[in-house]
């Protein structure tokens, strides 16, 4: 059944990164958004992935397919952070079953398939009935590597700018927190692209999760679906975070 993932893709871009998250249109942003040198690392160097065989309603076996995907996610972005010497460290990573659970960002909202805490660079992912469902649908990659794009803001410095909401009207933040989710929207499209030849999937399964996103639910905090859609395809296209510098993008494409 494909039907449920349009609600399940929106539950899994509504992830809440970080408490203070609200964003809006300032007439500048700090060069370490703006200019960070992340933009500057080329196209990402991984171009291989195996991905774990995963059968439907199988915990265990998403479990595995997700920590094989972050031993993926974390030797692509090692190299890339290297190439510009930006400290690197690897994100902790859990699995849940059902919401609710603690986490150092509080408890694990509903709503959500997955979410990143700043304060200990750890992502937790929900796997529940709906994405074990059809557990072999690109989403369990999406939706982690967009988690990791958001340890990649972090370790170059941008959320610890974002995350700063003294002085910052409510319009504001709502733009700063769309910025920050399209961002890693663009960098888990980038991640995607650079090992897709490696999946030995059909152009199809990409085309897929682009068309739900597209489909989905606008949301302030994160953006309208076709602004979800266009910055993860951007991204795929572009294999680089060269393509995801949506704090100098117009309003048009934040929105």
């Amino acid at each position: 059944m494909r039907t449920p993932f349009l609600a399940l893709i929106s539950g899994a871009l509504a992830s809440v990164l970080f408490t203070g998250v609200a964003y809006a249109a300032p007439p500048s942003y700090s060069p370490v958004l703006t200019k960070n040198p992340v933009y500057k690392t080329g196209a990402l160097e991984l171009k291989e992935c195996d991905e774990q065989p995963v059968q439907s309603g199988d915990l265990d076996d998403a479990r595995v397919y997700l920590e094989f995907l972050m031993d993926c996610l974390n030797e692509s972005w090692s190299r890339q952070l290297a190439k510009k010497n930006i400290p690197f460290s690897k994100p902790g990573f859990e699995v849940i079953a059902k919401p609710g659970a603690r986490t150092s960002c509080g408890r694990f909202p509903a709503g959500a398939q997955a979410i990143y805490c700043p304060k200990n660079k750890k992502i937790t992912f929900l796997l529940d009935e709906a994405i074990l469902a059809e557990p072999f649908e690109l989403f369990l990659m999406e939706v982690l590597a967009h988690e990791y794009g958001h340890h990649i803001q972090q370790l170059t410095g941008m959320l610890r700018i974002v995350d700063n909401v003294k002085g910052k009207s409510k319009a504001r933040l709502f733009d700063e927190s769309r910025r920050v989710e399209l961002q890693a929207e663009c960098m888990s499209g980038a991640f995607i692209g650079s090992v897709w030849h490696s999946l030995g999937r059909r152009e199809f399964d990409f085309r897929y999760i682009v068309k739900v996103a597209e489909n989905g639910y606008d949301f302030r905090s994160h953006g309208k679906a076709k602004n979800i859609a266009w910055w993860l395809k951007r991204g795929f296209d572009a294999e680089s975070p060269s393509a995801c510098n949506t704090w100098a993008a117009p309003k048009s494409r934040v929105s």
